[in-house]
């Protein structure tokens, strides 16, 4: 497959989108990150929060780019599980992980905005208040890993049928001036639990226990018989937790008023 490429030099590569999503419409996973990592070369990263599911990717991924940066953003809040989780995908899948965490630490912050998770008198208070805590916590650490590891791509293990704002996504796009690449976007949860049990990986240690989709103890519950799996999220006023959101103040308000 051609990398649809215009201009390779590190700080200016320019992509036709519709071209290499043309190209890669029928593309595996596994294809889709060798065309990543051809096209990317070292300046090619992803991302992991160590979710219920996360063995996958980052068994998918290191198989064909074993020493890949391996992002995950420590708020501070996860659960002990999550943790111990991390370790053990570190330690059997020779992780290339590099952490990073806020400037702010959670007890300054609590001292500071006190408890953002629980405060807001209206839905929209709420939200307003959930998005300031992802900013704090999540997105500022994550804009600056991209940067310091001079990252020009990430991959993420989004799938379109987790949000309505992943439905709407490409193979591959372009946020925040850099590309994000989705090799499993078209995956099913059958496709996911077939994958881990071909390859005898382990899912998050809460997943039993009804977690389908795990972030921040203080935001994440189980989910019932019939919920999506990302009802359980942020107390069901939003899907999306800012990482994989544009960053840009019009987008933004977007995307506060979508609810996403």
């Amino acid at each position: 497959m051609s990398p649809a490429t215009v201009n390779t030099s590190p700080n200016n590569l320019q992509i036709d989108l519709d071209k290499v999503n043309a190209d890669l419409a029928n593309a595996s996973a596994k294809q889709v990150v060798a065309w990543a990592a051809e096209t990317f070369s070292s300046s090619l990263v992803m991302t992991s929060s160590f979710g219920s599911q996360a063995a996958l990717m980052l068994h998918l991924v290191t198989r064909v780019v074993p020493d890949i940066p391996v992002i995950f953003i420590d708020t501070g809040y996860h659960f002990p599980e999550t943790y111990q989780f991390a370790d053990d995908l570190a330690s059997r899948l020779k992780l290339n992980l590099k952490t990073y965490q806020s400037p702010v630490s959670p007890a300054y912050m609590e001292a500071r905005l006190g408890k953002l998770w629980e405060q807001g008198e209206t839905e929209e208070e709420q939200i307003k208040n959930l998005n300031e805590y992802d900013r704090l916590r999540k997105v500022e650490p994550m804009q600056r890993a991209l940067k310091e590891l001079a990252a020009q791509s990430w991959l993420a293990g989004l799938r379109g049928q987790q949000t309505d704002h992943r439905s709407a996504l490409r193979t591959v796009v372009k946020q925040d001036n850099r590309f994000k690449v989705h090799p499993i976007l078209t995956w099913t949860q059958k496709d996911v639990y077939e994958y881990l049990k071909k390859n005898d990986l382990p899912t998050h240690p809460l997943y039993e226990q009804g977690y389908k989709s795990i972030g921040d103890w203080h935001s994440t519950r189980p989910i019932t018989a019939g919920e999506d799996e990302r009802a359980g999220r942020f107390h069901g006023l939003k899907q999306e937790c800012g990482l994989h959101l544009p960053t840009s103040e019009e987008e933004g308000e977007s995307r506060d008023a979508s609810m996403l």
